[in-house]
């Protein structure tokens, strides 16, 4: 499978996917939970029937606390947000949501303030900078002895690039699940995109480490871009199949867990598939896009 030779078509569609991203998070942005922008969130499930939410939202409403915002959850969940409430105004919420002949059960109950909001929210940026700087720190000392044709540095800008995608795609496919269906990014959405980075660049160092060990059997001055697909070759059924099995664990838990983890394992299994792509059909093509340019620059 010749996928360095047809390398233009992946930079195409990858270049699609990232403007479209870039585009819905300039547009809509991404929705924050309530980790990041402070309120309080209830969660109850109804014994027989949710009644309809128009309904609900008008007895919330009657309450004068704000806005409310409710997403149903399974056949009879419900999941409240609102801005933070004392705790007298949390029983109001309760005994609005509970004015039924079966009554309701509270599943969950949190308050974050909206400090504690600001504050997550940076330190979140910080560690998801701080994960690609130390990533990269790693592939250049991982990869310093790789001095020909590809200078040790450029595997680790080429990672960056691969994993910069692997971000942006993913949060702008949230930002369009946020403007249309009301899914937020909390924490563990940031946790969900730190695991994708780690995942990625594993993915991608797998690929690297196998043309590292094709350059030390090859000649000085070999053709570089079959080299690279050769070794892209030689490792796309073990990124497949280890992509695959996990997939199919997230996709099992995004189908029968509960609501909390939805957005964690919808984000991962996103980051997965785009960091698998990622890795095999931009992170190496890359490597012989640059020699390339740069055997030209000489030239």
């Amino acid at each position: 499978m010749d996928i360095v030779g047809h390398r233009s078509i992946f930079y195409v569609l990858s270049g699609l996917l990232f403007a479209a991203s870039i585009a819905a998070l300039a547009i809509w942005g991404l929705d924050l939970g309530i980790d990041f922008t402070g309120g309080s969130l209830i969660e109850v499930a109804f014994p027989v029937e949710r009644p309809p939410t128009e309904e609900l939202g008008r007895r919330l409403g009657a309450l004068g606390l704000g806005e409310a915002r409710l997403q149903p959850t399974g056949e009879r969940g419900l999941l409240v947000r609102l801005r933070p409430l004392t705790e007298a105004e949390h029983q109001q919420v309760l005994a609005a949501l509970a004015h039924a002949p079966s009554g309701i059960s509270e599943q969950r109950f949190d308050t974050v303030g909206p400090t504690i909001g600001r504050e997550l929210a940076r330190k979140s940026v910080l560690a998801i900078t701080l994960v690609i700087l130390l990533i990269v720190s790693y592939i250049a000392w991982a990869f310093r002895r790789v001095s020909a044709p590809i200078a040790s540095w450029k595997y680790g800008v080429t990672t960056v690039v691969a994993l910069i995608h692997d971000v942006i795609v993913p949060a702008g496919f949230f930002a369009s699940l946020g403007h249309f269906i009301g899914f937020e990014a909390d924490t563990l959405f940031v946790t969900a995109i730190l695991t994708i980075l780690g995942f990625s660049v594993h993915d991608t160092i797998v690929v690297f480490d196998r043309i590292r060990e094709n350059l030390k059997k090859s000649p000085p001055h070999g053709d570089f871009a079959a080299l690279v697909n050769t070794s892209v070759s030689q490792t796309l059924v073990r990124s497949l199949n280890t992509s695959l099995t996990v997939a199919l664990a997230l996709a099992a838990v995004y189908l029968f867990g509960g609501a909390t983890t939805r957005v964690f394992s919808l984000t991962l299994l996103t980051g997965i598939i785009v960091g698998t792509y990622s890795s095999v059909f931009i992170a190496s093509p890359l490597l012989v896009t640059w020699h390339q340019w740069q055997a030209k620059r000489r030239a």
